[in-house]
C-alpha cells in the first residue's frame, strides 16, 4: 500500500474525512497511478526492491596479488531458507541450535519466521557497510 492511500484510510479513521471523501480520493488515486506494475517493480518514483545481498572482500596481500572474494546471494534464497528452516520439527531445533552455537553461529531457528524476514529484508534495503582496515583489507556489504 502506498503512503498516499495509507494516510486517506488513517484521515478517514480519524474522522477527518467522510467515506465519500475517502472513496473519491482514493479514485482520484486510482486514476493517477498506472492500474498494475509488473511484478517485482517498485512504485513510480522509488527505488526498485534489492535482489541480492552483496558482499565484497579485497584482501591487498604484501608483494602478491589482491585476493578477492565476491559473493552475491539472491534475496529468494533467503527467503527459501527461512521457509526451509520452519520444515526442521520442533524438537529437533533443539539439537540444530545447539550444533550452530558450537560452531560460533548463535541463531535461534525457534526466531526466524517468514515475517520477520519481510522486515528484515526490507531494512537490508539501506544497509551498506564498508570497512577497511590497516592492513589494506576491504570489506562491503550491500544490496543491489
Amino acid at each position: 500500500m502506498n503512503e498516499h492511500r495509507k494516510k486517506i484510510l488513517e484521515m478517514l479513521a480519524a474522522g477527518k474525512i467522510s467515506t465519500v471523501e475517502a472513496e473519491q480520493l482514493l479514485n482520484a488515486l486510482d486514476k493517477e497511478t498506472p492500474a498494475a506494475l509488473p511484478a517485482g517493480t517498485a512504485e513510480p518514483g522509488s527505488k526498485p526492491k534489492p535482489k541480492y545481498l552483496r558482499v565484497v572482500v579485497v584482501d591487498h596481500e604484501d608483494g602478491g596479488d589482491p585476493v578477492q572474494v565476491n559473493i552475491r546471494v539472491p534475496m529468494q534464497l533467503l527467503r527459501a531458507g527461512v521457509k526451509l528452516a520452519n520444515l526442521i520439527p520442533r524438537q529437533a531445533r533443539a539439537q540444530v541450535n545447539e550444533a550452530l552455537r558450537e560452531r560460533g553461529v548463535d541463531v535461534d531457528l525457534n526466531q526466524l519466521k517468514a515475517e520477520n524476514l519481510e522486515e528484515l529484508v526490507d531494512q537490508l534495503e539501506e544497509l551498506t557497510v564498508d570497512v577497511e582496515d590497516k592492513d589494506k583489507t576491504k570489506v562491503r556489504v550491500f544490496c543491489e
